[in-house]
């Protein structure tokens, strides 16, 4: 396998730091440069606080993304637009935003991986709920993450939420005249699943897919205890970008 030149955005944040240690520990990847919005990370490469002046100064083969949903958006559409391959596991886009970067993946015949996930574990969690789905169409969703984590419901709940619904037809749960006395206790709706998010110090990042039926219910649960975990899932998205001239959204789409 050739060289594969790597930018890193992020490079200060629990996630960030291990994307730095597994492109510098892998043989075929190389670290270029970092992008940080303060200046400040404690790599031996370049440091610059603008994408495009980044760019501008080298472009990489793959920029990987680990910020935030509004600068995530941004770096992915700059990247692309200059010719560089994005592998983004910032959560949080719409699906306008989607549409509007898979088609210009697609004009410039790049490869995209937005990932809500980077964990192969919770990758066969999704899968698995999806199965499970087709069988059992009563859903509730936890997803437990530490509390600096900026969005809520986790981009993998939402991701596993769609997943099944390609299965399931919408239902409501619950008593038909089910109130909330205190508003959300529910959770959030999609097609009649509830997803619940919950927010602690201690935690990392963790979900429960919980079905039930007449007299039986399956838990379906992955748990990262630490951000290693995703940097598997990472080293194949840079890999497989590589070879993509098109959008993906989902790790498990790239999974064989």
């Amino acid at each position: 396998m050739e060289q594969i030149n790597v930018v890193i955005a992020g490079p200060r944040g629990r996630m960030g730091k291990e994307a730095v240690e597994l492109v510098q520990d892998t043989p075929q990847f190389a670290l270029m440069s970092v992008i940080d919005h303060k200046g400040e990370a404690n790599v031996d490469v370049p440091v610059f606080k603008d994408i495009k002046e980044c760019f501008e100064s080298s472009i990489p083969h793959v920029l990987i993304d680990l910020t935030t949903p509004e600068v995530g958006y941004h770096h992915t559409k700059t990247a692309l637009e200059y010719g560089v391959r994005p592998v983004v596991g910032t959560t949080g886009f719409t699906q306008e935003e989607l549409i509007e970067l898979r088609q210009l993946a697609e004009s410039k015949g790049l490869g995209c991986i937005i990932a809500p996930n980077f964990a192969i574990g919770a990758v066969l969690m999704m899968k698995f709920s999806q199965m499970a789905a087709k069988y059992f169409e009563d859903i509730e969703i936890i997803e437990l993450h530490h509390d600096q984590k900026l969005d809520a419901p986790s981009g993998t709940a939402v991701k596993t939420a769609e997943m099944i619904k390609e299965v399931r037809e919408a239902k409501v749960q619950g008593h038909p005249d089910e109130t909330e006395t205190l508003k959300g206790a529910r959770g959030a709706d999609i097609d009649g699943m509830h997803i619940h998010s919950v927010r602690l110090p201690g935690l990392i990042a963790h979900q429960q897919v919980m079905f039930g039926a007449e007299g039986q219910t399956l838990t379906i649960r992955h748990d990262s205890y630490n951000r290693a975990s995703f940097m598997s899932g990472v080293k194949v998205s840079v890999e497989t970008v590589m070879k993509l001239d098109t959008l993906v959204y989902g790790l498990e789409n790239i999974l064989e």
